[in-house]
């Protein structure tokens, strides 16, 4: 699974991770997330909390949109802050707002966006040309 890092101007640094469409994708881009958090000494306080972030969006990004898709991470100074983004970009839902995949039990699915407003100091969504990317940012105090 390539991976690139890039430094931003201002000290951000960046790292990018594709995400192939097949089984176990998560849990081995999870394991690089961890690796690059600690390279980059983003504190402990907010790994688990970024961890479960990246997570519930690259899951999203497999259960319910087209590929490709893409997890973007950028650690850094933002507003004064040091913050950790989150960022996955895929290139739009598989099916119609409001419809649900066959086979998705609603107990077991959907809380992702509860999730991620619980643990992000902010988050949102761009709808673009290419598809949608969610976000999230993790502060660290």
């Amino acid at each position: 699974m390539a991976a690139q890092l890039e430094i931003r101007p201002g000290g951000v640094v960046e790292h990018v991770f594709p995400l192939p469409p097949v089984a176990g994708a998560v849990s081995a881009i999870r394991r690089s997330v961890r690796a690059v958090l600690a390279a980059w000494n983003v504190p402990p306080e907010i790994v688990d909390d970024a961890i479960l972030v990246v997570t519930e969006l690259l899951t999203n990004a497999l259960v319910h949109a087209l590929p490709p898709a893409e997890l973007r991470l950028s650690w850094g100074p933002r507003d004064g802050l040091r913050t950790l983004r989150v960022e996955v970009t895929d290139a739009g839902p598989v099916l119609a707002a409001g419809q649900s995949p066959d086979g998705i039990d609603p107990d077991e699915h959907g809380r992702g966006k509860q999730i991620v407003h619980a643990l992000a100091a902010r988050h949102g969504m761009r709808i673009h040309c290419g598809g949608v990317t969610r976000w999230a940012e993790l502060v660290a105090v």
